[in-house]
């Protein structure tokens, strides 16, 4: 308990320096949490969100392209293919579904995607998982000027049942190029968390129909989406569009594809890591500047407590248990930095992507990150303790007046 309340009557007597120093671990152990997370995070829950299928088709291009353009709704389509196509890998016995999609106009910035209905109505975007249109809304009919809005894009839009606009064409929002069809929305889609919530999903046939579209082109797709019935299947429909073809694309699997995404940019994950490292030591020499300026002023009270009896090892003790007090409030407000952080990361994700960031989910670094800041706190406290143990008590209980 002496040992406590020497600790907690210095962090009082410096509390400026103690709050300054332990803000800055703070900001330090706050940032190093939210890297590690953002990035393990995001890694996993991108490669996990496959719309509920494992592979798409497309016209010749990369497979990430194609996997970013038709899952995440990020890239623009590489090119068509014809309604042959289409009808081929559904027909084929090693495809369980088979569902074309056509893009190539959007509302306001959001991308419209024509589609069958059996996507939204169907398709599980993960297992054991179906889209559902909030009430009173439904699923739109093929033949007919509808659309069910995903909840995001409905959010931002403030699009609602019975609301209608009118499209804009291409990917980029460009008000000088508004389509005269007029679409009502007969649904709004519930929240999946996924990049559908960002989609504004019409009839297959409104995109290819659309006015000022190429009529030669109006029964083509951009790609199809294609749910296997086993993992051999997509090998072999691999070998034959890949390997064998030159004309078309199979992206699969999804998620491996996402997954080599990330291995290419890791080298940015371990720049951030290291900022956020460097960061943390810093904090962690202010902790040991602060302490280590203050022992000129503490060399009496030092003196005063070995002559009271205090071992030069409880001095020492007190000195880099005071070090670690100082670490632990700086990683307790810290979660709070991380907190921030992430949410606004997550923000950001959510809005560009649809893919949505979970700040509360735990991950192991929010424990060990911790432990190593105190750790290193009572390591920057030895250098001032040792200062503090070989203090003369003789010399500094002479009267300073």
């Amino acid at each position: 308990m002496t040992l406590f309340h020497l600790i907690l009557k210095s962090l009082r007597q410096h509390a400026l320096s103690t709050c300054v120093t332990a803000l800055s671990i703070a900001l330090a152990s706050g940032l190093l949490i939210a890297v590690w997370v953002v990035k393990e995070q995001s890694r996993a829950t991108f490669a996990g969100v496959t719309g509920g299928f494992d592979a798409v088709l497309g016209a010749r291009s990369s497979p990430l392209q194609l996997v970013l353009n038709s899952v995440y709704h990020l890239e623009a389509s590489p090119g068509n293919l014809a309604w042959s196509d289409y009808e081929a890998i559904k027909k084929d016995p090693r495809v369980a579904q088979a569902v074309p999609i056509a893009v190539g106009d959007n509302y306001l910035g959001y991308r419209l995607v024509g589609t069958l209905t059996n996507l939204l109505t169907d398709g599980e975007y993960a297992p054991g998982r179906k889209f559902r249109v909030a009430p009173p809304g439904r699923v739109f009919e093929p033949q007919l000027r509808e659309a069910v809005v995903g909840s995001f894009a409905a959010q931002r839009l403030g699009l609602k049942y019975g609301d209608k606009f009118q499209p804009y064409h291409g990917l980029i929002f460009d008000e000088n190029s508004q389509h005269v069809e007029t679409y009502v929305v007969v649904g709004v889609l519930e929240p999946s968390n996924t990049p559908a919530d960002r989609v504004i999903w019409i009839p297959l046939e409104g995109i290819q129909k659309m006015a000022g579209h190429d009529p030669k082109a109006a029964t083509d797709v951009s790609a199809v989406l294609v749910k296997l019935r086993s993992p051999l299947g997509g090998k072999q429909l691999e070998m034959l569009y890949n390997k064998q073809g030159n004309r078309l694309t199979f992206a699969w699997p999804i998620g491996l594809i996402i997954a080599q995404l990330f291995d290419k940019i890791a080298w940015f994950d371990r720049v951030l890591a290291l900022v956020a490292w460097l960061v943390a030591l810093v904090a962690i020499g202010s902790i040991l500047a602060s302490i280590y300026n203050s022992m000129n002023e503490r060399r009496r009270e030092i003196a005063i407590l070995r002559a009271l009896g205090a071992r030069r090892r409880t001095v020492f003790g007190a000195i880099v248990l005071e070090a670690a007090a100082i670490a632990a409030l700086g990683v307790m407000a810290g979660f709070a930095v991380y907190l921030a952080i992430l949410s606004g990361a997550a923000a950001i994700i959510r809005a560009q992507t649809g893919v949505v960031l979970n700040p509360l989910a735990w991950n192991d670094v929010m424990a060990w990150a911790p432990m190593g800041m105190i750790a290193l706190g009572a390591l920057a406290g030895v250098v001032p303790a040792v200062k503090a143990y070989r203090t003369p008590v003789a010399e500094n209980l002479t009267p300073t007046s």
